[in-house]
Parts: structure tokens; C-alpha cells; sequence
């Protein structure tokens, strides 16, 4: 069986132990050679080498070694907790390094509207934000990445190359693969060896800066120099040069570290892109034309090599050839993906198919493709022994059939606005009007002391073509305008923000839509805005008895909410509590102790469970709601904010009699 979402965190987490004990044991290497580099300067600037007991000249200066080995310390660590830093805002970071292009959401190129359109899809598909997509204008080569510390600030970049070369159907499989890396927490892993390697090769960065400034500088020297500033001179230069040979061997462990943590994983992404397609020849296409194109997937930017284990191909040759590879041959993975593939490779011609062309198999009338995806969906159905947790992480192409009928289902209207930022905000806005009356004034008199000038106007055309959407179509409208409200200036966002929060607080009451609306939408852009929010916190809890609190808060709530009896809230409770791993089970709380300020602070205690200990609740709780063999449109946009709020990317459910 393929490995799901929690394995996967669990193995990013171990694979983060295992960079910390290779970095460890790199910076142990490297403080050996500079001490050993610097004792042998040491003793050539004294003249008389030390003596061990008589003996002959020694290398070993404890004093020295401890002098050496903080320094080299302070300087790896310091080096590399800057370059982490620096990219700790997010995948746009990394995009723009490359000079990439944030595309606008309004472009009405047909390449670039493919693109956004796939993206898109898979989004919603995997139930993870829409995110920016870049793209890389110079490169010719097909290449793309993902880039970013959480799925709250990931960012696409694909090459030009990629983005015109490949057809919708590779280009699909392509961004499966990236949303591959976003899913199963490959990206934050990926970041952190950017900061580490950085680390490792300072030190021969280091050094060819003194060499330099030793060049420049001795161009003034005087002829009649002492010859002990000549000795020392020549002391560090011999120390300079010798930095550089070590920046060099750093480089070396470096590509391998890179090639370790980055080659299995790429087996893995191509594995999971055909899971979500079920097409194995888009991906397989690509791959084909990497092969046979002039460019292949080469990266051409100063900065690709950096970065080069984040790429869908290979963007940089090794100058170690197949050991310091970040990714495996092209052959291996295509015939891991078409075991008869006949070995010839494809030779790319412009792609022809229009971005608003039907995908290969929606030629079908949409009820059958509506039809075919509630099948694949009964995941939430009345099955003795569920795994909802499964498809968390793994969306399969039925999920992809569900969320291009939901963007399809949206107005051209909101959707169009959806791609401006203070369109989107305007979207926001008529989500959240109310069909009182009264209420409704007091809402627009707030937009217009908070918003942009345009907004009350805007936010009230688009009230009216949310209301003609289908209640499930509410979330996915949010999902699209997440890149556009990316783009929202600081003073915005804040704007934007207490805006949001005026509007669900106007009646004086928060619904459950209300609530999920600004829990979704305020998680998902607090790390982009909000920097002390940018880290998701680690486990703490490997059991659930630590939790029981918070989680009889939740499986309480679920039930109440779902039913209208007390006896049947009772049924739905104790069929969720089954599926927890503790025995006795606690009592059910009676529904004024379940409102939604309770469920809150449940939520933020049970983000600190382990991976296995979240499958579990997962599973409870879609056994709770499920448990009358229906599923209402509020119960499962509930269980996604749960899910959300948990880390746990839930893809579209379906709802109604299963």
C-alpha cells in the first residue's frame, strides 16, 4: 500500500533528524581540517614547534582546537541560520531568487491561462490554498519546483520551457508531482538544506575572500617589507587557499547530502502525480520530452545550483556525475512509471492545445463526470470500517473531476474578481453579507470605513452572484482568491483583516460558516503576513490520553452539530469514540459546553499531536458525522475547517445521502 499523509510526516520528521546528524558530522569534518590547517600555520609563524614530552613536533593544542572548532561553530551555524531567515517568508523567496514571474490571475495568454487552470484544479483538488505561481522567462529548458515552509505559503514555479512545451495533460502531471512536495512536507525539508548547505560552504567562502582582499592589498606593499610580515603573509595565503580546498570538500559532502535526502524522494512524487491522475502518460510524457529536447530540464540562473533538489528534473549537471545526481535517471523513472516503455524519448514541439480546451476525458456531459466523482468519493460513506485519513494528502483523479466541476460551477463573475487583490477582497466581502436587511446596512457602513473606496460597491454586484452559487462552491470561491489576497499590501491585510472581522461580528452572532470562513482564511494568510505565525508547532503528544480534554470538546461538538436529538448526538458521539485507542471513553459534554469558542481552543491543543495519534482523530471524526449515512454541505465544510485547522489537507467531500 502506498504511504499516506501521516507516514509521510512522519518520515520528513525523521528524515530532519537524520540532515541534523549529517550536518553534524560535516561541520565535525570541517572543524578538523581548518584546525589542522591553522595548527600548521601556527607552527610555521612560531618558528619552534611545541614539544610533547620531549618528542618531535606536534599538532595536537587543545587551546587551539577549542579556539578553532567555536569559531568554525559560531560561523556554520550563524551562516546558516541567516540564509534559513532569509527564506523564511516563503516560497516566493526561492521564486524570485531564480527570477521568476508572479503571474497575474487576469492573463488572458492562453499558456499562461493553461497553467493557472492546472494549478488551480489541483488545489482545490488536494484541499490545500491556491499558490502563486511563478514563471522563469529565461529558461528554456522543462523544469518546474516548489518552494515553501508549509502549504500556507507554497509558490509553483515552472519554467518557460515547461510551461509551453508540454501539453495540458503533462503539464498536469507535472504540478501532481510538485503538489506531491507541498503535500507530504518535502518543502520545509528542502528549505532547511538550503540554510545548511550554505552553512558548510561558507567556510571556503571565507577563504576566497581573504585570498581576494590579499590580491587587491598587495598591490601597495612596500619592497622593503619585514620578512616576518612576509612569513605571515605567506602564512595566510597558504590559509586562505587551504579554506577554499576545504569550501571545495564541503561542496562535495554537500551535493551528496543533497543527492541522499532529494533522489528517493522524486521516485515517490512521480508515484504519487500518477495516483492523482490516474494518467501515467502525462507524466511519463514529460519525462519523454525532457529526454529528447536540446535543453532538457537544464536550470540556467547563478542561483539554480542552490536550489537545484527542489527541481521536477535535473536542473544542474554534477560535476561528480551520477553520485552528486539530486535526481535519479530519466530512464528509471519512466520505467518505474511505464515498465514497457520502449526506450525513445519525444521531441518537443509547442504545445497547440488551448488553455481553455476540455481535458482528455471530460468530453463526457458534466452529469456524467459529477456521477463518476460522487462514486470515487463514498470514501464518506457507510462503510463498517472507514479510512476518511487516507485521502488527505492523496486526492485521486476523481477528486480532480470534483473540483474542476466546483471552478466550473463558480460565476465568470466572481471568478474574475477573485484575480485582482481588492477583487478578491471583495469576494470575501459578499461571502460574509447578510440577507438582513438591517444587518446588511450596518455591514456595508462598516465597508466603507474599513475597505477600499470601490469595495462597497463591488462587494454588493458580488453578493448577488454568490448567492446563485451553490453553497459547496462558498470554500473553493475563498480557494481562488488566496494568491490575489497574497499580493495585499501590510496596511491592507490589516484593513482587510479587521474588515473580515467586523462583518462576521455585526449580528452579534457567529455561525458555523462564519467561523470556518475566518478560521480557513486568517490560518492561511497569517503566515504570509504575520511572521510570528510562519511555524507550524512541533508534536508534543505521541498518546491522546494528554489531549482527552480537547478531543471530548471536539467529538462532542461534531455530534451536536450534526444531529437534533440528544439520543442520536449520543449514536454519532460513541461511533466516532471508536475509533480512538483508549479505553474508558470519556462522557459526552452537553451542547453549551461545544460552542465555537470551545471548539477553538480544543483545535489549538490538538495541533500538537504526533502523525499516527492525528489519523486516528481524523477518522473519528468523519465516523462521527457520518454516522446517520449522511452528509450535509455544513457538516462537511465543518469537518474541512477541523481538518485545516489541524494541518491535514482534506480534499473536496462529497455531500448528501451515501
Amino acid at each position: 500500500m502506498a504511504m499516506d499523509f501521516f507516514e509521510h510526516q512522519e518520515q520528513a520528521r525523521r528524515k530532519t533528524g537524520r540532515l541534523v546528524l549529517m550536518f553534524i558530522a560535516a561541520v565535525i569534518g570541517i572543524i578538523a581540517m581548518v584546525y589542522l590547517v591553522v595548527a600548521i600555520a601556527y607552527l610555521y609563524l612560531n618558528g619552534q614547534p611545541s614539544h610533547a614530552q620531549g618528542g618531535g613536533p606536534t599538532l595536537w593544542n587543545p587551546v587551539l582546537l577549542l579556539v578553532v572548532g567555536t569559531a568554525v561553530i559560531v560561523i556554520v551555524s550563524m551562516s546558516s541560520f541567516v540564509k534559513i531567515s532569509q527564506l523564511s517568508a516563503g516560497g516566493r523567496v526561492v521564486a524570485e531568487s531564480l527570477n521568476g514571474r508572479l503571474l497575474d490571475g487576469g492573463t488572458n495568454d492562453p499558456d499562461e491561462r493553461k497553467l493557472l487552470n492546472v494549478v488551480e484544479e489541483m488545489a482545490i483538488a488536494s484541499g490545500v490554498p491556491v499558490p502563486d505561481v511563478y514563471v522563469m522567462d529565461r529558461e528554456q529548458g522543462i523544469n518546474a519546483f516548489a518552494a515553501g515552509f508549509s502549504k500556507d505559503d507554497a509558490v509553483i514555479g515552472v519554467t518557460r520551457g515547461c510551461m509551453q512545451l508540454l501539453n495540458r495533460d503533462e503539464l498536469q502531471g507535472v504540478i501532481a508531482h510538485e503538489f506531491s512536495h507541498i503535500l507530504n512536507g518535502d518543502m520545509r525539508l528542502n528549505i532547511r538544506l538550503i540554510g545548511v548547505l550554505f552553512g558548510i560552504l561558507v567556510i571556503g567562502l571565507i577563504g576566497r575572500m581573504v585570498l581576494s582582499n590579499m590580491y587587491y592589498a598587495g598591490g601597495g606593499r612596500s619592497r622593503s617589507s619585514s620578512k616576518d610580515n612576509g612569513s605571515a603573509a605567506l602564512a595566510i595565503l597558504g590559509v586562505a587557499l587551504a579554506l577554499m580546498v576545504i569550501g571545495f570538500v564541503g561542496y562535495f559532502f554537500g551535493s551528496l547530502i543533497k543527492a541522499a535526502v532529494s533522489r528517493q524522494r522524486e521516485f515517490l512524487a512521480d508515484a504519487s502525480a500518477v495516483q492523482f491522475t490516474r494518467y501515467p502518460d502525462g507524466i511519463a510524457g514529460a519525462l519523454k520530452k525532457i529526454g529528447g529536447y536540446s535543453y532538457g530540464s537544464k536550470v540556467t540562473d547563478p542561483h539554480a545550483d542552490e536550489v537545484s533538489h527542489m527541481f521536477f528534473g535535473q536542473g544542474v549537471t554534477s560535476w561528480m556525475g551520477g553520485m552528486g545526481a539530486t535526481h535519479p535517471p530519466l530512464d528509471q523513472r519512466i520505467r518505474r512509471i511505464q515498465p514497457s516503455w520502449d526506450g525513445r524519448y519525444t521531441e518537443p514541439e509547442p504545445s497547440k492545445t488551448s488553455s481553455m480546451a476540455k481535458p482528455r476525458d471530460t468530453q463526457a456531459s458534466r452529469e456524467a463526470v459529477r456521477k463518476r466523482a460522487m462514486v470515487a468519493l463514498a470514501a464518506m460513506g457507510a462503510g463498517a470500517a472507514i479510512d476518511v485519513a487516507q485521502h488527505i494528502g492523496r486526492p485521486t483523479e476523481a477528486h480532480v473531476d470534483q473540483a474542476r466541476q466546483i471552478i466550473d460551477d463558480i460565476p465568470d463573475g466572481v471568478k474574475q474578481a477573485a484575480q485582482s487583490s481588492l477583487g478578491a477582497c471583495a469576494v470575501i466581502y459578499g461571502l460574509l453579507i447578510s440577507q438582513d436587511e438591517a444587518i446588511r446596512q450596518k455591514q456595508e457602513a462598516l465597508i466603507r470605513e474599513s475597505a477600499e473606496p470601490t469595495s462597497v460597491a463591488e462587494a454588493l454586484r458580488l453578493y448577488k452572484h454568490v448567492r446563485e452559487m451553490e453553497r459547496s462552491a462558498w470554500l473553493p470561491a475563498l480557494d481562488l482568491a488566496m494568491p490575489a489576497l497574497h499580493n495585499l499590501s501590510a496596511k491592507q491585510y490589516e484593513a482587510f483583516k479587521r474588515c473580515v472581522l467586523g462583518l462576521i461580528q455585526a449580528d452579534g452572532r457567529m455561525d458555523l460558516f462564519e467561523w470556518m470562513l475566518g478560521k480557513v482564511m486568517l490560518n492561511r494568510l497569517a503566515p504570509v503576513f504575520e511572521p510570528g505565525k510562519r511555524r507550524r508547532a512541533r508534536a508534543k503528544y505521541y498518546a491522546l490520553r494528554p489531549v482527552l480534554q480537547p478531543l471530548t470538546v471536539l467529538m462532542s461538538t461534531l455530534a451536536h452539530f450534526g444531529s437534533r436529538e440528544y439520543e442520536s448526538a449520543q449514536k454519532a458521539y460513541e461511533t466516532g469514540m471508536r475509533y480512538l485507542p483508549f479505553e474508558p471513553k470519556p462522557a459526552m459534554l452537553d451542547a453549551e459546553a461545544c460552542g465555537l469558542h470551545e471548539l477553538d481552543g480544543a483545535l489549538e491543543q490538538l495541533k500538537l499531536i504526533g502523525p499516527r495519534e492525528m489519523r486516528a482523530v481524523i477518522n473519528a471524526c468523519a465516523a462521527c458525522i457520518k454516522s446517520d449515512r449522511e452528509v450535509t454541505i455544513s457538516e462537511a465544510e465543518l469537518f474541512r475547517a477541523v481538518c485545516d485547522s489541524l494541518g491535514c489537507p482534506m480534499p473536496p467531500i462529497v455531500v448528501g445521502q451515501v
